[in-house]
């Protein structure tokens, strides 16, 4: 495995690497520029740069994963997947993306565009309740905008590398370009095995006990994750983010000119095409979830709706450049669909069971958080086994 040649860890050390890399004139003279550390996912670490005339976020993967500290070691190189994958996301869906300034592979860094005039939509997502509770709710986020976007996003994503792959010489090249066997295990590891079993990254609310008991001998949950787990590596019908959360999109603007960007797209490789939806899905039934809990059923709706637009957006991206039989692409629609719920399950199970949880759950009060993380497991659990929604839902 390799090592950068220096970890960035602070201000001096951001602006040395932007200056000998003639990044500094984006930012104005070095004594008037601020470096806040903005670090918040699991895998890498993330400055912000700021001067009189500019911003530049720096991003550098280190060679285990951040959350975890150097006692869980993990290739660097990994960002490359990353770069290669923002390459192709800016000439498909450029205004949904940040641009990237610099690919550094020696040290491992990219400088982008600064998003921090956006928010991350978990965050946002975690203050509606906060402020639901506190009994002075207050709308942020417009759902069905950011649902249309990530629908957007991955139908022309998805559509555009599935048609390259019908090329063998192209199909070849893409798989190859975008491997991404690290991550990729790490999603084996975290979201397709550990959950299922006695790990010692798991964790789960005490209301969960007797369910994840039960889970762990579950033959017949057992049997459809291993189905999941085998459509992940062997279904290559196109490029993914890989990753694709609510703590991998920032929400910003207002009602007149939302915006919304999708990015940290590391763990992306060429995968089954509903695997991006699904993981979204999971983590806005989540956060419908946690408004439901603490009494804001309008919340929880609107919440929803991101989930029905982004289907909506999806399919009108498909149906508008599908040129074979309306038959087949419905029948493609369907299992992509299905796909999608039965990912839907695998990642709300280890939002409550495993190593990494919804901050959507631990901060709401301490009474509603194990109901709450029962309605997810159960949920989850159907989701599984019967790649749909089977479950009453407020937005029906």
């Amino acid at each position: 495995m390799t090592s950068p040649t220096s970890l960035l860890a602070g201000r001096d050390d951001v602006i040395a690497y932007l200056g000998a890399r003639n990044l500094l004139d984006r930012l104005g003279e070095s004594d008037a520029i601020e470096v806040d550390e903005v670090t918040a996912g699991n895998m890498n670490r993330v400055f912000i740069a700021r001067g009189p005339v500019g911003s530049l976020a720096v991003k550098q993967a280190p060679p285990f994963v951040q959350a975890a500290g150097p006692g869980w070691p993990m290739d660097p190189a990994r960002i490359g997947a990353e770069a290669r994958a923002y390459q192709r996301l800016a000439e498909l869906a450029p205004d949904v993306v940040p641009a990237v300034l610099l690919v550094d592979l020696d040290s491992f860094v990219l400088v982008m565009e600064d998003l921090s005039a956006l928010r991350v939509l978990r965050d946002v997502l975690v203050d509606e309740v906060t402020d639901a509770v506190a009994g002075h709710p207050a709308s942020r986020v417009l759902a069905w905008q950011v649902g249309e976007t990530v629908g957007r996003f991955v139908g022309e994503l998805s559509f555009a590398t599935n048609e390259l792959l019908a090329d063998p010489a192209t199909r070849d090249s893409l798989i190859a370009e975008s491997r991404n066997d690290a991550l990729c295990q790490l999603t084996v590891d975290v979201v397709l095995d550990e959950p299922y079993r006695e790990h010692e990254h798991n964790r789960w609310h005490p209301a969960l006990e007797s369910r994840i008991r039960a889970l762990y001998a579950d033959y017949e949950v057992a049997a459809a994750v291993a189905r999941i787990r085998t459509r992940f590596g062997t279904a290559e019908e196109a490029l993914l983010h890989g990753d694709l959360h609510t703590g991998s999109v920032m929400t910003g603007g207002d009602e007149d000119r939302p915006v919304t960007k999708v990015f940290d797209p590391e763990f992306s490789f060429v995968g089954p095409i509903g695997m991006d939806l699904g993981l979204f899905w999971a983590n806005m039934m989540i956060a419908a979830t946690a408004a439901t809990a603490v009494g804001a059923d309008s919340l929880g709706v609107r919440r929803l709706s991101a989930i029905t637009e982004s289907w909506r957006a999806f399919t009108a991206v498909w149906e508008g450049n599908w040129t074979g039989p309306a038959a087949e692409l419905r029948d493609r629609l369907t299992e992509i669909r299905a796909d999608a719920w039965r990912f839907a399950g695998v990642e709300a199970i280890r939002r409550v069971a495993g190593w990494s949880h919804a901050a959507d759950l631990e901060t709401l009060p301490d009474e509603l958080v194990g109901p709450a993380s029962i309605l997810v497991f159960d949920r989850a659990r159907e989701w599984i086994l019967e790649g749909d929604d089977t479950f009453p839902r407020l937005d029906r």
